[in-house]
């Protein structure tokens, strides 16, 4: 059986609508905050140093969220993360949302390619996900 990377977060009052339900961009932020959290505990960044200038970053080429249920002001949602697919450059994420009521209430996908970027003159190049790294992000691979 995989691993799932999970975390948790409150819903706080500026990330919901008037109605005081979360407001759908909140969502990507979420998933963006939990790949984030995913990768320290993996030992890296989403930004990492590399020689001569350089760093090692990971610039989206998609995401996607699908509502599936109402998710209100102080909700404590439940994260968990996978990776449907890691290739060669890219990693693909997958996040299940579930409400306190341990039911599921979004589903979002994050694709990220693994780069080398030159910060000075905003040159971004593909690479291949370093192999100490994907190594340890292996046990979270899974089946859609």
């Amino acid at each position: 059986m995989p691993e799932r990377f999970i975390t948790q977060r409150r819903v706080e009052f500026c990330e919901t609508d008037a109605a005081g339900i979360v407001h759908f961009s909140s969502l990507f932020c979420y998933m963006e905050q939990a790949e984030h959290a995913f990768l320290r505990s993996l030992g890296s960044s989403v930004m990492q140093k590399l020689e001569g200038g350089w760093q090692l970053g990971w610039p989206r080429v998609r995401a996607e969220c699908d509502y599936l249920g109402r998710i209100q002001f102080e909700d404590i949602l439940e994260i968990q993360l996978s990776i449907p697919r890691l290739g060669r450059t890219s990693s693909t994420y997958q996040f299940d949302f579930f409400s306190p009521a341990v039911k599921l209430v979004a589903r979002g996908v994050l694709i990220a390619v693994c780069c080398r970027i030159h910060p000075a003159t905003a040159v971004v190049e593909p690479v291949p996900i370093p192999d100490e790294l994907r190594v340890r992000m292996s046990p979270y691979l899974c089946d859609i």
